[in-house]
């Protein structure tokens, strides 16, 4: 497949983030811009109106190398996975989880040294995605297996060995946690009440997803396979044997 073709059939929210994280870090690269105008600090933003630096610091992944090809082979493993996924026709759903997501991490942020927040965001898609695939069967670089709401911390783990700090991806779990408890288990506890609901202004730049959602609902025999498998907020999928 073309890599133009593959670009095109990125889901919309995937594809955007991905194309803003590519231009900023390559605009870095070039010189164009500077790490230092776009890095999280609360002083600047609050105190001298750099308002940009709370979208910003989700964009820049480090210099161009193998380690920023690793960050965005795992963002677009995730993030297109949970849109494709669990958000399946829901696109505003996914951006207005994110940006959540992104408020959670920037309150966190002034009380722990980290400039740039767009891997704590991916760790936040990591673990949404392994709470709703909780019968999914994982492997570890092929020395053991483990279902996958263990897989946030098997990378975290895995950070720990490799000396680097687990505040990154404790602040994603952190707020893939309070996202998956207030979308997905309180709902059920409160008869079906949401706290997260999406508002309206974020559904309205997505009128594909209302167009969708308003077709008839009949399905063929196999969706309840596909239900089972990309469970909607607040359902939990019975075991359906090993994937």
């Amino acid at each position: 497949m073309a890599i133009e073709d593959w670009y095109k059939q990125l889901p919309p929210v995937t594809r955007a983030y991905i194309t803003l994280c590519v231009l900023t870090t390559a605009g870095c690269a070039l010189e164009v811009i500077t790490p230092f105008n776009i890095y999280f600090n609360a002083r600047l933003i609050f105190q001298k109106g750099e308002v940009w630096r709370l979208l910003t610091t989700f964009m820049f992944f480090g210099s161009l190398g193998l380690d920023f090809v690793f960050h965005m082979f795992f963002l677009i493993k995730y993030s297109k996975s949970l849109e494709e996924g669990s958000f399946r026709g829901r696109s505003a759903d996914f951006l207005w989880m994110l940006l959540i997501g992104g408020a959670v991490l920037t309150c966190c942020a002034p009380f722990v040294n980290i400039q740039f927040l767009g891997s704590s965001l991916t760790f936040m898609m990591v673990y949404v995605w392994a709470r709703r695939h909780q019968y999914v069967n994982l492997s570890f670089l092929g020395i053991f297996t483990f279902t996958a709401p263990y897989l946030p911390w098997v990378l975290l783990a895995f950070s720990v060995v490799l000396r680097s700090s687990p505040v990154v991806d404790l602040m994603g779990m952190l707020a893939g946690h309070a996202y998956y408890f207030l979308e997905d288990v309180y709902p059920r506890m409160a008869h079906g009440r949401r706290p997260l609901k999406t508002p309206g202004f974020v559904k309205a730049l997505f009128p594909a997803d209302q167009i969708q959602s308003s077709r008839p609902t009949a399905a063929p025999a196999a969706a309840p396979a596909a239900a089972a498998q990309f469970p909607a907020p607040g359902v939990v999928p019975p075991p359906v044997g090993h994937q």
